[in-house]
């Protein structure tokens, strides 16, 4: 797909599909909208009001662009009320490039023409055009897609403006990189393919990627990650990218750690059958992890971002680690294994050791980490924990500015008792209540004096059918809220 500012007026546009954005303050009376009418004889006031269009938020009116209007089709898509903030444009763009999928051409209003809304419509149309279609073959490979967006600035593009474009479209990528890692099948991502995409990726973004074999694990001490791993004939992976900014001194440092499970069999205490379905998407976290980091490269952003993933896949073979085994961690406390499918959170243990050795400002991680989270926050929204306030009030504020849904949840010390073990320092799970709050307690048991966040994407980080921004299948989830968190630091 190709995306060009152009000084083409929106009646002047020759596109398949032209979006224009429609604030719900009278929008029968934008200049634009009345300009647009009389292109097309009447026709798109009539169209508002028999199709009662509002300018509400995501509110969308198709009809076609008869008359003196150039663009084959028009299409008006609601902002709602007062200036539209970044979350709406994201879903503005992203409306517009859903609309255009099949079309050839799209025309995109640029509103203000801003730089920062610049970079918002640039990520936004790139990540609607998103389409993971690698096993397609025959008639079901896609004939026709989006090849070409206008994105209409109203006059002479400037520099700054093709310099926050380019912005929007290197947070897109890393974002649609995440999906297609989620997306892919687990025989086709093992954790060794995952390391080697990661490795191959940070090459070409000019970053440092370290791979730790299973042999190199094990010196590294991560017995944990090595537990989960016993029952697979497929070697673990342990990733840890590195981007440090040139010309700056002493940057904030942020570590992200990212749950790598590239299968979860549930281990010996296995899973329904159809529980195990979707079960490649266990290694969410660390794509939206990979993304982050690459995303932080492509910016340039003024921060030094680590990216460590524990990888594995979790499964059933004759070595598997078994309930009621003691293993010992990276940072020296022993854990009673209670339920292997509670795989997770032993992957990460080792990792967050890993990161508090950095001496980090911030660590923040991603997992798919339990169904409780499903149960309590739904599909849409992520669980959000933190040992410190102010981390966890700017990572919300994050979290609003991307358009992406958090809940916070509290750290609760009244159910820390149930990972209290008889025969080692710490069970790995709690009851069935509160179990994603259990979870992250016991993650906090390895963190230390760190700043730490805990965002649990069970939900989000896949979906069955299309919801705001996030397409079917694969999200991308978390890595929009990141990267708004970095520059906050900034």
């Amino acid at each position: 797909m190709k995306i060009t500012l152009s000084k083409d007026s929106p009646v002047n546009a020759n596109v398949d599909l032209l979006v224009v954005g429609v604030s719900s303050k009278r929008p029968a009376q934008d200049p634009l909208v009345r300009k647009l009418d009389r292109a097309v004889g009447g026709a798109l006031v009539t169209a508002m009001k028999d199709e009662e269009f509002k300018g509400k938020a995501g509110q969308t009116l198709r009809l076609p662009g008869s008359g003196r209007l150039k663009a084959k089709k028009l299409m008006l898509v609601g902002l709602g009320d007062g200036s539209p903030s970044a979350a709406t444009l994201r879903l503005y763009a992203v409306k517009a490039a859903r609309a255009a999928a099949e079309k050839g051409s799209l025309g995109l209003h640029a509103l203000d023409g801003s730089e920062d809304t610049l970079a918002v419509l640039g990520e936004g149309v790139t990540t609607g055009a998103y389409k993971y279609t690698r096993y397609f073959t025959g008639a079901r490979k896609p004939k026709k897609q989006l090849g070409r967006v206008a994105i209409l600035v109203g006059g002479r593009p400037t520099a700054a403006q093709r310099r926050a474009i380019a912005s929007g479209l290197a947070l897109a990528d890393s974002v649609n990189l995440a999906r297609d890692l989620v997306n892919t099948p687990a025989n086709d991502l093992t954790a060794t393919n995952l390391a080697d995409i990661a490795q191959a990726e940070a090459k070409e973004a000019g970053i440092g990627c370290k791979i730790y074999d299973k042999r190199a694990i094990k010196k590294l001490g991560m017995p944990l990650l090595l537990a989960v791993n016993q029952g697979s004939h497929e070697e673990p992976r342990f990733i840890h990218m590195t981007y440090k900014p040139k010309g700056v001194k002493k940057p904030p440092r942020v570590v992200f750690v990212g749950k790598g499970l590239t299968f979860d069999s549930g281990g010996l205490c296995l899973k329904p059958a159809a529980a195990m379905l979707d079960m490649k998407i266990d290694m969410a976290g660390s794509a939206t992890t990979i993304g982050t980091v690459l995303a932080a490269a492509r910016l340039r952003l003024p921060i030094e971002v680590h990216a460590l993933v524990g990888s594995t896949d979790n499964m059933n073979g004759s070595n598997a680690y078994r309930p009621g085994d003691v293993f010992p961690s990276r940072n020296g406390k022993t854990v009673e294994i209670i339920n292997t499918d509670a795989e997770g959170r032993l992957v990460l243990a080792d990792a967050l050791a890993f990161a508090t050795e950095l001496k980090p400002d911030y660590v923040i991680d991603h997992a798919t980490l339990t169904g409780a989270c499903l149960v309590a926050l739904g599909a849409y929204r992520a669980a959000m924990f933190a040992n410190d306030e102010e981390l966890l009030a700017d990572y919300q504020a994050a979290a609003e500015r991307s358009g992406e849904d958090f809940w916070n949840l509290p750290l609760d010390d009244d159910l820390k008792d149930q990972l209290k073990s008889s025969i080692a320092d710490l069970k790995h799970t709690g009851a069935r209540y509160g179990g994603t709050i259990t979870a992250a307690l016991f993650l906090r048991e390895f963190v230390g004096d760190c700043k730490w966040a805990h965002l649990d994407i069970a939900g989000p980080s896949y979906l069955e059918r299309i919801h705001g921004i996030h397409p079917k299948g694969g999200t991308g989830f978390g890595v929009v809220t990141a990267i708004e968190f970095l520059r906050g630091l900034t």
